[in-house]
């Protein structure tokens, strides 16, 4: 059996949660709108610091939450849900129905086993939607962030990607929207938003130990500022860079991309209400990625040149600026949102 839904459409962009949550927000509830304004609508901007020693690398940070897709839903007032599944073949049965049933599909998984990509580092969460599949042909076809059309993946990769048997599983996640009304106005779930992204930033959070050594939000950002320093020497402070410098510039962060999209969404935010937003809000969110972005080519300099304690101390000088500029942004927005 094949079937393919031909009236999705795909949004090339800059992030895959925020481009999938695009297209199907446009599907399923008629909503219209700029990848920026589902990032921020979904209160996706995050700094995670994850410092154990015994890891590798033993030091990263990224920059969105974890629940940046299911918080969009919440403030938007829709109900979009995600679910794991145990079994990897009803995990696909679950997911293949849904597609025969004309519904595009949310699917959740690591990035380094999809054959229509070329990730040389495992990379887990990574979001496409699930829209055709050819089971004679054992392939899959993919809504990604890349292109408009769908992307062919083999259905082995597919569901390795989704519960790899080494290494962390996104333990075959997957949404689906149990009802399309959009219950709240755009004013008001980016108010809410912004309220949820400033709280998350500003004040510290407690993580359960069995996660590891993590800090979060501004307090996140400058724990990493002062520890990048400190790899300097270390015996693989190659590798160690070469990853964070990867990570923030092209994945984890985006070279600033997710604090771009930020502020784009800070302007979007501006046009709906003005008093939601501080006017130098987007600036500052764009001064703070031009910082991590600075951050990610100190980092690949030091790749090349591990040894050179400069390049360390520079990479971790641009995230303490960074933190500065995202802790004014998001004092003078919890000012505007109560």
């Amino acid at each position: 059996m094949k079937a393919m839904i031909d009236d999705f459409e795909i949004f090339p962009g800059d992030h895959c949660g925020s481009v999938a949550m695009r297209g199907l927000l446009r599907h399923y509830c008629d909503l219209a709108l700029p990848e920026a304004a589902v990032f921020g609508l979904g209160a996706g901007l995050a700094s995670g610091f994850i410092n154990n020693p015994g890891a590798d690398p033993s030091v990263v940070l990224f920059g969105r939450t974890m629940e940046m897709e299911i918080d969009l839903a919440k403030h938007l007032g829709i109900d979009y849900r995600e679910t794991t599944v145990d079994d990897n073949d009803e995990a696909w049965r679950l997911v293949r129905e849904e597609v025969i049933n004309g519904r595009p599909t949310m699917l959740v998984g690591d990035i380094f086993y999809l054959d229509y990509r070329d990730y040389k580092v495992n990379f887990p969460s990574h979001r496409f939607v699930l829209v055709g599949f050819d089971d004679e042909e054992e392939r899959v076809y993919i809504g990604d962030r890349i292109n408009d059309t769908p992307e062919v993946c083999s259905l082995g990769a597919v569901r390795e990607s989704r519960n790899p048997a080494t290494g962390r599983s996104d333990q075959n996640r997957w949404g689906c929207f149990h009802d399309t009304a959009v219950g709240n106005s755009l004013a008001d779930a980016a108010e809410s938003a912004i309220r949820q992204c400033a709280e998350d930033m500003l004040i510290p959070q407690t993580v359960p130990q069995e996660f590891g050594n993590i800090s979060l939000g501004v307090e996140g950002a400058r724990d990493y500022a002062k520890a990048l320093p400190k790899q300097c020497g270390d015996a693989k402070a190659k590798a160690t860079a070469s990853f964070n410098a990867a990570c923030i510039e092209k994945f984890g962060n985006g070279g600033g991309n997710f604090r771009r999209l930020y502020a784009g969404f800070l302007e979007w935010a501006r046009d709906l209400d003005p008093k939601l937003v501080p006017a130098e809000a987007p600036a500052l969110a764009t001064r703070a990625a031009d910082q991590w972005t600075a951050a990610s080519a100190a980092l690949f300099r030091a790749s090349d040149e591990p040894e050179l304690q400069s390049h360390w101390d520079a990479a971790g000088k641009h995230v303490a600026r960074a933190a500065d500029l995202e802790e004014r942004l998001f004092i003078g927005l919890a000012k505007t949102v109560g």
